[in-house]
């Protein structure tokens, strides 16, 4: 592709980004799916040298796959056979690294980074997921709003992202105003005493642990939260519906359905999904009700909730894993992701919950009394749902940052530390009264060792300094005074963390 037919393809798209209404974009799924994603095949095993080798080196014909059920039988790539195989440029369209115009870092269970490049365009398809969420949820097409990006900035994929796209919803007209002080509390609290007056809502996005962190400063510092009309894009955490209500009580939200929305997203393709107004209602209505979302979700665990546009991130389920295809810098087909969950259809959810005698949309309209509004609240839309229970590679997400188990098994693995613990451990966030997480870490005892304070001082240092070097998520993401773990010292074979005779797990959910 020449630099003109590169220039005419952003004038294009992002023409089409401006000029099309929230709704349209929303309604292209209804018959174009199935589609979508075959044509997206076809052009990556066409023009992606990786993905041509990739369907080589497994004999497949891509003039063979003509149907979505030939497409299913497809083999899934992932990092390990498809990413991490190929040099960087062969996973890019035609070989050429250079026809990104920006690139992103994510970091791995060894620290090293793993880059994804993008394009323009491949973030607007991306910015119709904040749309959804700023015009549906927040209003922001009739409000004056700041949005303050809390993610962390440089190379991160969360930071730079998110301030795109805003600001392309600025461009479409959105009276939208974006400051960027990233992780930097004391600039985020300076940003929203100072220019929030000036608008009639500000939105914090950012990781939730975080951005609870934020308000609980505020709080101690005086910060009327109420006079702001906070609201909140968050991703990268499941969370309870009890954090929620805590954190909406805390800077006066009226109603959660609409104050917040969290994102489903990834650094291999941005947002998958997001939750709207319905979804959050959903959720909130099965957190009270836990034999209703065991029967929908076949576990008494609350996974994250959101819709998804099947145009723009096609999803499957193979074996209690999800699979997603969807055009990117680094176009991904049939990709696992390493995420447990399931989709529903619109259809099936709605059918589902009113056999449990609940209407979601029944709930928004009382919600929305005392809005001006037509026919259906806003956040209405048929769009699926997918849910997500998180990676099922044992790691676990704290302030956004995946935390690996082999990171902490090197921290035991230091001299002296590793004459005292056996190896063992388990890994979890938890959080404590006041919802606030904390990184929880159980050690077993060699056979023979008596636990001290200062040897569960010296095991927590070294996990610390191990979690630093080997993490760079971990080290970006996460504020300095929750990096400490909490560390707990069980005699070997401890009954509720180290039963003798059954496999051992690392980490809990």
């Amino acid at each position: 592709m020449n630099c003109k037919s590169q220039s005419q393809r952003v004038i294009k798209e992002f023409e089409n980004f401006l000029s099309t209404p929230l709704e349209t974009q929303l309604q292209r799924h209804l018959n174009t799916q199935s589609s979508a994603v075959l044509s997206l095949f076809h052009d990556v095993a066409a023009n992606v040298p990786a993905y041509k080798a990739f369907l080589a080196e497994r004999e497949i014909n891509p003039a063979n796959i003509k149907t979505l059920e030939d497409f299913q039988k497809l083999p899934a790539i992932a990092k390990e056979n498809y990413i991490l195989r190929y040099p960087l440029p062969d996973l890019c369209r035609n070989g050429q690294l250079e026809r990104c115009d920006m690139i992103a870092a994510s970091s791995g269970s060894s620290g090293k980074p793993t880059f994804w490049p993008r394009f323009f365009t491949d973030e607007l398809q991306i910015a119709t997921r904040f749309e959804q969420i700023f015009h549906d949820s927040f209003y922001t097409d009739s409000r004056r709003t700041l949005a303050v990006i809390c993610f962390t900035l440089g190379t991160w994929v969360g930071g730079m992202f998110t301030t795109n796209c805003c600001r392309y919803l600025a461009s479409k007209g959105y009276p939208l105003t974006v400051i960027t002080p990233g992780n930097n509390k004391e600039e985020i609290l300076r940003a929203v005493q100072e220019l929030g007056s000036a608008f009639e809502q500000v939105v914090l996005l950012g990781y939730p642990p975080f951005l609870k962190d934020v308000i609980d400063t505020g709080i101690a510092r005086g910060v009327e939260w109420q006079k702001y009309q906070i609201k909140f894009v968050m991703a990268g955490e499941v969370f309870s519906e009890e954090w929620r209500s805590l954190v909406g009580k805390r800077v006066g939200s009226q109603n959660p359905c609409y104050d917040f929305a969290s994102l489903y997203g990834t650094a291999d393709a941005g947002v998958l999904g997001n939750e709207t107004p319905l979804s959050i209602c959903i959720r909130r209505f099965l957190a009270e009700n836990p034999d209703v979302a065991r029967s929908l979700f076949g576990e008494s665990r609350l996974p994250t909730l959101v819709q998804y546009d099947p145009c723009s991130r096609f999803f499957e389920v193979r074996d209690g894993a999800l699979l997603f295809s969807g055009d990117n810098g680094i176009p991904l087909v049939r990709y696992d992701i390493l995420d447990t969950g399931g989709i529903i259809s619109y259809d099936a959810m709605l059918e589902f919950l009113v056999e449990w005698g609940f209407d979601p949309v029944a709930e928004l309209q009382n919600q929305n009394s005392g809005v001006r509004i037509q026919k259906l609240p806003r956040g209405i839309h048929s769009l699926p749902f997918v849910y997500v229970f998180g990676r099922s590679n044992f790691t676990v997400s704290y302030f956004g940052a995946n935390i690996y188990p082999e990171n902490v098994t090197v921290g035991l693995e230091q001299p002296v530390i590793q004459e005292w613990v056996t190896g063992k451990f388990v890994l979890q966030v938890k959080e404590d009264a006041d919802k606030n997480r904390f990184l929880s870490v159980v050690v077993e005892l060699a056979p023979g060792v008596e636990g001290s304070e200062d040897k569960r001082q010296a095991i927590a240092s070294s996990i610390l300094s191990q979690l630093l070097r080997l993490n760079s998520e971990f080290a970006n993401y996460v504020p300095p005074e929750y990096q400490i773990s909490q560390v707990a010292l069980a005699p070997m074979g401890d009954a509720e963390y180290f039963p003798i005779g059954v496999k051992h797990r690392y980490t809990r959910k």
